[in-house]
């Protein structure tokens, strides 16, 4: 399946839901939490011996009591330039610990955070330990939007910018996101709850605009869970307005207008995963400085030829483009 508005239909697209009434204070009585919070963390260096960065695992307890994993590289001599917040995609785990050292041997920190219930080292308790692999955006949207998954995955965000921004070897530095995917959805959502962040670069990010995704019928593994549950669960839709009001506390598009930094997003046009539309209605949104780079010929797939360049470009202000 994919999507059937025009290129010229997107670029004025905002989605099919405004956020709930109370978005705003659901959202700042949520992040009012992260100022209570006192970070109880340990940050080990790892042993291998690089020329120009030093490796190290941080380990921190989330509001719930969950135990979120980074990797944290830094360069080795002098205090990084900015760093770099890089999420993974859904289901998925960080990047491994080589691809951040590019980025590293021109000044550039990395920090790369498991989402919680996914393939990394990151455990969920709030409802269930381990690797949950299924059911993310689904677990909570029945009971309210404090019970959301991805509530607490965006608080977790949260708290790891305040433990960067503690860290004596990056306390000060400016702040840039990155990530593909679910990782571009979680890269928007950190230049939207943290003031540091200066710039964001998303590739087509998820998480947006959830009753538009099911009325294209996008069966695809990421929204799988969505569109099982109205079939198996609800297939008379008596519970979809319940449904899209919860969802839409957690939708992307609906913490656009929050972003003060610059932002550059990537959106293939036969996306078959994440509506091409709904990257759109985020886009759309933003009030920041923004770029809309469109690929015209690729979906939901690796983007090798130029741009990975453009990405080195981005962080590190070195312009191979």
């Amino acid at each position: 399946m994919l999507d059937n508005m025009s290129v010229e239909e997107m670029a004025q697209y905002l989605g099919c839901d405004e956020a709930p009434v109370d978005f705003a204070l659901f959202w700042e009585n949520e992040l009012s939490k992260l100022s209570e919070w006192e970070p109880v963390y340990e940050l080990k260096e790892m042993a291998v011996v690089l020329a120009f960065a030093v490796c190290y695992e941080l380990r921190f307890i989330s509001l719930d009591g969950s135990s979120i994993y980074s990797k944290v590289i830094l360069p080795k001599k002098l205090k990084p330039t900015s760093v770099m917040l890089r999420f993974h995609g859904y289901q998925g785990r960080s990047a491994d610990w080589s691809e951040a050292f590019k980025y590293v041997a021109e000044g550039v920190a990395v920090v790369m955070m498991d989402v919680r219930g996914q393939a990394g080292k990151s455990e969920d308790f709030s409802q269930v330990k381990g690797n949950t692999v299924k059911g993310h955006i689904v677990r909570g949207m029945l009971e309210g939007p404090s019970h959301l998954f991805y509530r607490q995955v965006y608080l977790d965000i949260g708290l790891l910018g305040k433990i960067i921004g503690q860290l004596p070897q990056t306390k000060g530095c400016p702040l840039i996101s990155f990530g593909e995917s679910q990782g571009g959805a979680l890269a928007l959502i950190a230049g939207a709850i943290l003031p540091e962040v200066e710039r964001v670069f998303a590739i087509y990010p998820f998480l947006s605009d959830f009753r538009r995704v099911l009325a294209l019928k996008y069966e695809a593994e990421a929204y799988d869970d969505l569109y099982r549950h109205f079939k198996f669960t609800d297939p008379f839709h008596r519970q979809a307005e319940q449904v899209f009001e919860t969802l839409g506390y957690i939708d992307v598009k609906n913490f656009a207008s929050l972003i003060k930094g610059d932002v550059t997003m990537i959106c293939g046009l036969l996306d078959d995963v994440c509506p091409p539309s709904t990257q759109f209605a985020i886009y759309n949104r933003l009030t920041a400085v923004k770029e809309m780079l469109i690929m015209p010929e690729y979906g939901h797939e690796a983007l090798n030829v130029d741009c990975q360049d453009l990405l080195f470009s981005w962080a590190t202000g070195k312009n191979l483009c």
